[in-house]
């Protein structure tokens, strides 16, 4: 028998505070951390340390803030750097010793609690709002109105019931409230699951969700639920502020260069655009560029009001010299707009800038004020994109922005031709893959660094072994659909894989490819003594949605009401089934961005990101099983050793 070599640490010191144990149990965590992106980072250890047991209670935020105090975040650690930062965070955490297989105490008010202040005037406009469009909905009228002035609203979030319907009206459809638990009372698992479905979907319509968790749901964290109320909230406002939703934005803009401009500004800027395309109609000689500063006096208000419903304005309000006054008489004309009063003169006098935006919007909706010009109209929509082109792209910016990366992207094929968010996803995928000292940030004047942007990053995807044959940085500045989406495909797709590779450790490095994640799931359902099975991803049998639902309940029997599905035969079942499916997947825990057309018309690239997101769901708590019943037998993976022969040839059999 070969002798065991422990874990050695070359500082006496540090290694007498762990057991063995423990040293291995930390360092499989710092390799395979290492192995997936290369190198360790300050920024990685905060989701680490919360999958230890010692841990389980100690909010991620709370861990980063912790470390914050003591590294950058960006730093590259080495592994007693890491155990170093171990140490810090378990003594401030207030984590018992010895805390890798203990039960931790309560965070140390004088460490780490932080105070979270929210804006109780932007909290009533929230109420107000949700009030006001949910207070017909047949589960949640019994508990509506809300009082803004309790903690009413946070107490009825808890359940996850609220933040899913809420979801459901900024873009309708998005959750198949089948899915929903809804009971006046649920137990753990059912919550937690609303939770999930709900921040699932959350990501899905656009809405930034890093560092936000179910656990800070479940306890109704105020900033954190505001922060994210807020977001929904302002998708639903700002939904018709595109050219494909309101065609007649294109006359805020005089040729076809201006109108690709136009399609690649966010919506906040949009409506910016088309107050100040007003405001100059009527005389307004200030350009307003913000909503906050620039409508504190209340004057563009009153000129806006007057270019758009002359008929309820007055010479008055112009004349008002106290802008509080002024703002009091601008919010008495919009309500003769049907303008729901959610702000306060109070709000606008102090620049309010959430509570403006939202102000604007309904404006909007209420009166736009743009002409039916059926020339420009039509131009309008022949700049938009065929359905599955536009669906694909939806897919994409919903999947990069999902990535935490520092630039948003409001509309793909736009954004990504300067090359520099491209690099930004490249560098959050394959990490230390981009050279950022060749690289030109935004703004970019000179076309030459677009090019160069684009071209250093084709030759990243290259080095990843894309299919690039042809194809060069340019066709990316130039805005080449057609490339631009089969390039984010791959970005995608490598993503998946190397997830999936990564939870296979045990597989030698074996790479994993797309016939075994069909081979995968055709293993699960088959095990789950089903009788659906998929020839390929492009299987026309995919529509009726049955192998899919046969799938999710093969990897939790409890995630699927049968009661509820349907035989997939006609289209209208086949769309019942298919935004079952989104949902249910969701509620699992799957991170996706398709729609139920892609299901239904079986597209072939969504197809096999929705097996692999049920695949890298499911493996993720085999491993997690297999994690906890190696701490209990006091045992842990060392780095370098060998799993049993059946657990290194799990993928291939299956």
């Amino acid at each position: 028998m070969s002798s065991f070599v422990g874990v050695l640490v070359s500082d006496p010191w540090l290694q007498s505070q762990f057991t063995q144990v423990q040293l291995r149990t930390l360092k499989s965590k710092f390799i395979s951390k290492k192995n997936e992106s290369g190198a360790v980072h300050v920024r990685d250890l905060p989701p680490i340390f919360t999958k230890l047991r010692g841990f389980s209670k100690v909010r991620e935020s709370d861990i980063e803030a912790i470390l914050s105090d003591i590294h950058p975040m960006d730093d590259e650690i080495d592994f007693e750097s890491y155990l170093r930062a171990y140490l810090t965070v378990q003594g401030r955490a207030g984590v018992k010793s010895g805390g890798l297989g203990t039960a931790p105490s309560f965070l140390k008010a004088s460490t780490t609690t932080f105070q979270h202040t929210i804006n109780e005037s932007e909290k009533t406009s929230y109420v107000a709002h949700i009030n006001n469009f949910l207070a017909e909905d047949p589960f949640l009228k019994k508990y509506l109105p809300v009082d803004p002035t309790t903690n009413a609203l946070f107490e009825l979030a808890k359940d996850g019931v609220l933040l899913c319907k809420l979801i459901n009206i900024a873009v309708p459809g998005t959750i198949d409230e089948r899915a929903i638990n809804m009971k006046s009372v649920l137990n753990p698992w059912e919550r937690n699951e609303n939770h999930t479905l709900g921040l699932n979907s959350a990501k899905a319509i656009g809405c930034t969700v890093v560092n936000i968790g179910t656990q800070d749901l479940v306890e109704a964290r105020p900033h954190l639920l505001l922060g994210l109320i807020s977001q929904i909230i302002k998708i639903q406002l700002l939904a018709d502020l595109n050219l494909k939703k309101t065609p007649q934005l294109v006359e805020l803009v005089d040729d076809s260069k201006d109108v690709e401009e136009l399609m690649s500004l966010p919506p906040e800027k949009v409506l910016l655009k088309w107050m100040n395309f007003h405001l100059k109609k009527v005389g307004y000689e200030k350009q307003v560029t913000n909503f906050s500063s620039d409508l504190k006096d209340g004057e563009a208000y009153a000129y806006l009001l007057n270019a758009l419903a002359p008929e309820y304005s007055s010479p008055s309000t112009l004349e008002a010299t106290d802008p509080k006054e002024r703002a009091s008489m601008v919010l008495e004309q919009a309500e003769k707009l049907d303008c729901k009063r959610y702000i306060t003169p109070d709000d606008i006098v102090e620049g309010s800038p959430n509570l403006n935006l939202a102000f604007v919007a309904q404006i909007f909706q209420h009166r736009s004020g743009l002409s039916t010009d059926s020339k420009k109209i039509s131009f309008a929509d022949m700049m938009t994109d065929d359905a599955e082109t536009s669906r694909e792209e939806r897919c994409f910016r919903l999947w990069m922005n999902s990535l935490g990366i520092i630039t948003y992207v409001n509309n793909v094929f736009e954004d990504v031709r300067n090359g520099w968010v491209l690099l930004e996803v490249l560098d959050k995928i394959s990490p230390n893959s981009v050279n950022w000292k060749l690289a030109s940030k935004p703004p970019i004047k000179m076309p030459f660094r677009k090019v160069e942007n684009c071209n250093q990053v084709i030759k990243i995807g290259k080095d990843l072994n894309f299919s690039l044959v042809n194809v060069a940085g340019n066709d990316i500045v130039q805005g080449n659909k057609k490339l631009i989406l089969a390039f984010l495909w791959q970005l995608m797709r490598f993503t998946m894989l190397q997830l999936l590779k990564n939870l296979r450790l045990h597989s030698q490095g074996k790479e994993v490819t797309d016939a075994d994640i069909l081979n995968w799931a055709n293993h699960k359902v088959k095990k789950a003594d089903r009788t659906s099975q998929m020839e390929s991803f492009k299987d026309k049998s995919l529509s009726s949605g049955i192998f899919f639902l046969e799938l999710l309940s093969a990897v939790e029997p409890r995630v699927v009401n049968w009661s509820l599905v349907t035989k997939g035969e006609t289209d209208e079942d086949k769309k019942l089934n298919a935004t079952y499916i989104i949902s249910v997947a969701r509620k699992l825990g799957c991170s996706i961005f398709l729609l139920p057309e892609d299901i239904i018309e079986v597209n072939q690239k969504m197809m096999l990101t929705l097996t692999a997101s049920i695949m890298y769901w499911s493996l993720q708590q085999q491993e997690g099983e297999s994690e906890d019943q190696s701490s209990n037998d006091g045992a842990s993976v060392e780095e370098g050793s060998k799993t049993d022969g059946n657990e290194q040839n799990q993928l291939d059999e299956e």
